[in-house]
Parts: C-alpha cells; sequence; structure tokens
C-alpha cells in the first residue's frame, strides 16, 4: 500500500475539527463507516493528541489501512505516540514494503519496542502487553512517586499501578496503587504504603487466558510481566485482556458452529475466503453423515418389515445429537477456565453416565406417552404391536441418550490430548458422530424388542 497525496480538503477539515469536540468512543464508530481514505483525510486534520487517541482504540478497523495512505512523517509520528501494544497490533497489519517505509519514521525506542512485542508468540502474554509503565526505586519518597507519575502519565498507559524496583538490581519488589500512594505521607519512603505480599506476576509466554483468570482473581488493573530474573519488562491491562478474550471467545463460538475462526470482521471478510472457512468443515461433516446413509442401508431389511420405524429416525438422531452438543459445550467451557483438567476425564465421565441415563429415561418417558397418546386418541394407527414400537423407541432414546452425552463430554477431552483445540470438538462433529451411532442403537434395540413380531 502506497502514501497518497492528502491534499488539504476543506470538508475533511470541518469534520476533524467537529469531530475531535466528540467521544472517542464515537469518533471511532464515525470512522468505522467510512473509507480508508476519508479515515486517512481526517486523521491528517485532526489535532495530533486526538488522532492518537483515536489511533489507540482496538475498534477501529482499518487503522492500518489509513496510517499507511497518510504522509510518511505524520504515519510514524502517530505509531511513535500510540501505546505500544496497539502499535504493534497495526504494524503487523502493514505489507512488507510499508513496515519499511514507516519503520524508518519511526523513533528508535519504538521500534525496538515493536521488533521485541512481535517476537512473542500469538496469544501469549507478550503478544498484548505494553512497554509504557510507572516504575520508581523503592528509596524514593511518596512525594517523588507521584511527582514522577504527574510528568511521565500523559505517555503511559495507565498511572493506577506503579512498580517499584531495587534501586541497584532494578528486580521487581513491589507494586503500588495510585490510591495508597495519595493517601500516603509525602514525605515518607515509598515502600512503607505498598502491600506486604509479592505483586503478581506473568511471563511473557503466559497464555492470554491465564493472564485474564488471573486479573479477575485478583481483582487488578494491570499485571506486570517479567522476565527470568524478574525485570519488568512491560504491563498487560485489564482492558488489553478484555479486547483479547473478546477475540478468543468469537473464535471459539465460530469452531463451535462448525467453521474455521474468522480472520476478519464479518462484514470485511471476502467472499472466497468465507467459502474457504466453512467448506472444509462442511465436507467433513457430509463424509460423516455418509456413514449414516450406510447404516440405513445396513438396515434396508428391518425397515422394509417394519416402516413405522423409519418415523422416529429423526427424532432419534436429534435427540442423540442435542445430548451431545450440551455435554460438548459445558466441557469445553470448563476446560477453558480451567475448572477441570486432562487428567479430570475419568471423573467427567462418571458424572455424565448417571447423567445421560437420567436425560435418557425423561426423554424416553416423553417418547413412550406421545406413541400411547397418539394410539389412544386416533391420530395415527402403530398398528396391534403399538406397545412393543413405544418401548423401543423409548429403549433407544435411553442409550443414545446416555451414548451421546459421553461421547460429547469425552471428545473434547481426547482432542486436547492430541493437541487440538477442544472448540474443535464443536456441535455439528459431535451430532454427526452420535447419528450415526445412534442408528445403530435404535436398530439394535429394535431387533431385542421386535424380533417375532414386526422383524
Amino acid at each position: 500500500m502506497n502514501e497518497i497525496e492528502l491534499a488539504p480538503d476543506l470538508l475533511s477539515v470541518v469534520v476533524a475539527k467537529t469531530l475531535a469536540e466528540e467521544h472517542v468512543a464515537d469518533i471511532v464508530e464515525m470512522l468505522d463507516e467510512q473509507d480508508s481514505a476519508t479515515i486517512a483525510h481526517i486523521l491528517q486534520e485532526m489535532p495530533f493528541e486526538r488522532a492518537v487517541e483515536v489511533l489507540d482504540q482496538p475498534e477501529l478497523a482499518d487503522a492500518a489501512e489509513a496510517l499507511a495512505l497518510l504522509p510518511d512523517k505524520r504515519a510514524g509520528a502517530l505509531l511513535s505516540a500510540m501505546s505500544a501494544d496497539r502499535a504493534a497490533d497495526v504494524f503487523q497489519e502493514f505489507d512488507e514494503p510499508t513496515r519499511q517505509r514507516l519503520g524508518a519514521r519511526m523513533d528508535r525506542q519504538t521500534r525496538s519496542d515493536l521488533r521485541r512485542l512481535l517476537a512473542y508468540p500469538e496469544h501469549s502474554a507478550g503478544s498484548i502487553m505494553t512497554t509504557e509503565f510507572v516504575s520508581v526505586p523503592s528509596n524514593w519518597t511518596v512525594q517523588q512517586t507521584l511527582d514522577h507519575i504527574r510528568r511521565v502519565e500523559r505517555s503511559r498507559e495507565t498511572v493506577y499501578a506503579t512498580y517499584v524496583l531495587d534501586p541497584a538490581t532494578k528486580k521487581l519488589v513491589r507494586a503500588v496503587s495510585l490510591r495508597r500512594l495519595i493517601s500516603g505521607d509525602p514525605d515518607a519512603p515509598v515502600e512503607s504504603v505498598v502491600p506486604a505480599h509479592k505483586p503478581i506476576t506473568v511471563t511473557p509466554e503466559t497464555d492470554r487466558e491465564d493472564v485474564a483468570r488471573l486479573i479477575t482473581k485478583y481483582d487488578l488493573l494491570s499485571v506486570p510481566v517479567v522476565d527470568p530474573d524478574d525485570h519488568v519488562i512491560g504491563i498487560v491491562t485489564f482492558d488489553d485482556v478484555i479486547d483479547a478474550m473478546i477475540a478468543e471467545t468469537t473464535e471459539d463460538v465460530q469452531k463451535l458452529g462448525g467453521m474455521e475462526a474468522l480472520d476478519e470482521p464479518y462484514n470485511e471478510i471476502g467472499f472466497v475466503a468465507m467459502i474457504r472457512k466453512r467448506a472444509g468443515w462442511l465436507s467433513i461433516l457430509l463424509l460423516g453423515e455418509m456413514l449414516t446413509a450406510s447404516a440405513m442401508q445396513f438396515f434396508e431389511a428391518e425397515l422394509e418389515k417394519a416402516i413405522v420405524l423409519t418415523l422416529f429416525i429423526p427424532l432419534i438422531m436429534s435427540s442423540g445429537g442435542n445430548s451431545g452438543s450440551q455435554a460438548t459445550s459445558l466441557i469445553i467451557r470448563a476446560l477453558a477456565l480451567r475448572e477441570i483438567t486432562l487428567k479430570d476425564w475419568w471423573r467427567v465421565a462418571l458424572r455424565e453416565l448417571p447423567s445421560g441415563l437420567v436425560l435418557g429415561a425423561i426423554l424416553g418417558a416423553i417418547g413412550i406417552a406421545r406413541i400411547a397418546l397418539w394410539q389412544w386418541l386416533g391420530f395415527y394407527d402403530y398398528g396391534p404391536h403399538w406397545m412393543l414400537i413405544a418401548a423401543t423407541v423409548g429403549g433407544a432414546l435411553l442409550g443414545i441418550v446416555t451414548f451421546g452425552s459421553l461421547m460429547g463430554s469425552m471428545l473434547p477431552f481426547a482432542l486436547k490430548r492430541f493437541g487440538f483445540d477442544p472448540a474443535s470438538a464443536s456441535a455439528p462433529l459431535v451430532a454427526t458422530l452420535v447419528d450415526v451411532t445412534g442408528l445403530v442403537i435404535y436398530f439394535g434395540v429394535a431387533a431385542l424388542i421386535l424380533t417375532g413380531t414386526l422383524l
């Protein structure tokens, strides 16, 4: 993407000045409705500090495209002034020529920070941290610390937590909140107002989901990221975690729907890319459902003898799939929240087995009652052996729902054990697997109950 000549535009100037007075969230919402060139014109005319504030919002979808269209000097200055983590996210979207072009316009410290942030694995604490935090030596006073915060607050991601370092080794000693500093004696050492416990820390490689759990557990606004020598190299803030977890949850939900996770918002992803993301899983599921057709062919003779059994195939298959999907959703979420681990698989199995039996008994009773009611009211005549048909449906539901619950709960464990994302155990996949086995169970029960009568 090449820089374009952004000539002064009266409309852009007026719009930029008008927007500068609005809330930043409203500005972003309006800009997201414009094309990249329009956004670039507005950012060019907007006051510098306001433009930085707008670009720092993750919700601004076309930030990279707009920056690439700005004059190099303006774009480089904006990237240098943005928060490091946000600048890294935007920089990652540039093509290589644009990275080279704008990278040369950024200051040395920003280039160094971006190289370091972009080197960390995706979904890690290092990939979402910012290097802009407040730290002071432990031999400072409270007043010195507050004066330092006033001087640097505009260039820091947050000032609500200050990290107290050893003056000699620069190792993290404690973390102190702004509230404690404000309420402390100005002439007292800063160490006198810090909590007694050691600060909660993470490493750059820590998964962002684990970071989110720590922030929630300890009610933190930010958590420091430290190297092996306990030097603070960055912080992950609460809002960074929220943005990351929204992306993580969106990815999991899309996988649960039986497709690959989208790399872009729904309205922006191309038609071909959308087909590619969806076609793979649909093809796999179709191949799985072909096994269902094979199973029905295997029981073709039974179907010819007792055509009435076909009436309940959709009911049987959907009940098994539904119970399996329920169990899968519960286990995937429990694994994600670390409520259970791989070693708990047998506990889950022992829990789901009786649950499946009870749920199957409930659905089986409903199925029997439905057949009996239709027979007695004259809605449908199932023949002289209707009670045996009811027993077949009831028994099949008991077996299929139990199997579906067990299968749905164990599949996420199996996928995780072999290194796959448990979310890949999507509801459609479980339903497909249970459909095939459900038919076998259904006709197996029918053979036991109806042999000598209908079969």
